[in-house]
């Protein structure tokens, strides 16, 4: 991708949820030519049909400049760069997949957030082992609702490569309108921010639901971003990140907006569902649900104390009432608060 060919960049969005949904209609209007791509021959018939996501996005239309494909190899033909939206426990086997079809010269960047199921690796670990062929990589997140995206209100993201050349140029195609984009050196901050609020947001929707109200949910937030830097700045993010977009912003945007499907986890498992039930109940995936398994294993090889993450993990995996994990921590030895 070069400056000069910024506004006709060809993209493919990998993953036709809501999430790509929105990232591929707000790159086709920021003039990159976009291919949509989903898994399901019959949901992206009628995404093509419809012009639309009637399921995840219903009424929001497609730009005439947004294509819509089912086959893969197809997907990826003319693709200059590609953006992967898929649920993190489904990342390694797509890209172990796709590996054949993607050049060596394309540039490969996810906007997907969570944790590798069963080992705790971040994204962008599973990308460079299962693409070795790929050296140009990005990720992108920060405080976004699909939804907001794809009718163009405003928006602030970053961007985070090795590379300060390659995040400038993909700053400069989803750079428009009301739409934000923030370059960042911290591929490991941003990945880790975009993951943990995930739990952060079950134990803040949890306390809510229990009506502890907005002092006991700033106090969450607040001990929850210092969870998120602790462990974050173990393992090689900057202290930095932790308080801008990435961050402090997707943490507080998660924790205290109904659109999240993690808060709302946590609000129905404070009224007794269980979580298969509350799972049934969302229809969508809930990332925190397996990243708080998976952060437990990443304080225990760091030695790292995330408590607010540990007594969600015990709500989801050990039974323990909502209210009783509220009365762990309550219980818990004064300490300082920068530790």
């Amino acid at each position: 991708m070069s400056a000069e060919a910024n506004s006709a960049a060809s993209v493919t969005v990998l993953g036709a949820g809501s999430w790509g949904t929105a990232l591929a209609i707000h790159l086709a209007n920021a003039g990159s030519a976009v291919t949509l791509w989903g898994n399901e021959p019959d949901h992206m018939e009628r995404l093509q049909q419809q012009r639309c996501n009637q399921q995840f996005l219903p009424d929001i239309p497609f730009p005439d400049n947004l294509m819509v494909q089912h086959d893969l190899a197809l997907a990826l033909k003319s693709a200059r760069w590609i953006l992967l939206a898929i649920p993190s426990h489904a990342f390694r086997s797509f890209l172990a997949s796709a590996r054949p079809l993607i050049d060596a010269e394309t540039v490969v960047t996810w906007a997907s957030k969570g944790l590798e199921e069963g080992t705790g690796k971040l994204l962008h670990q599973v990308v460079k082992e299962e693409l070795p062929q790929c050296a140009k990589f990005a990720v992108i997140s920060g405080p976004t609702f699909a939804r907001e995206v794809a009718i163009g209100l405003p928006t602030a993201i970053t961007v985070a490569s090795d590379s300060e050349s390659l995040a400038n140029e993909i700053t400069r195609n989803l750079h428009h309108g009301s739409f934000r984009a923030y370059t960042s050196h911290d591929v490991i901050g941003v990945e880790l921010g975009g993951a943990l609020k995930n739990a952060l947001a079950i134990a803040a929707g949890i306390a809510d639901g229990l009506g502890f109200g907005a002092n006991a949910r700033a106090a969450l937030i607040t001990r929850g971003l210092a969870e998120l830097m602790r462990l974050g700045v173990t393992m090689g993010g900057s202290r930095e990140t932790f308080m801008g977009l990435a961050g402090m912003g997707d943490l507080v945007l998660t924790c205290t907006d109904n659109q999240s499907r993690n808060r709302r986890m946590g609000l129905l498992l404070a009224e007794g569902l269980s979580k298969g039930e509350v799972k049934t109940r969302i229809g969508q995936e809930i990332e925190g649900v397996r990243t708080a398994r998976e952060a437990m294993q990443l304080a225990q090889k760091y030695q790292v104390e995330l408590p607010i993450i540990e007594q969600v993990h015990k709500v989801l995996y050990e039974e323990l009432s909502p209210r009783e994990a509220v009365r762990h921590l309550l219980e818990r030895r004064p300490t300082a608060e920068i530790n």
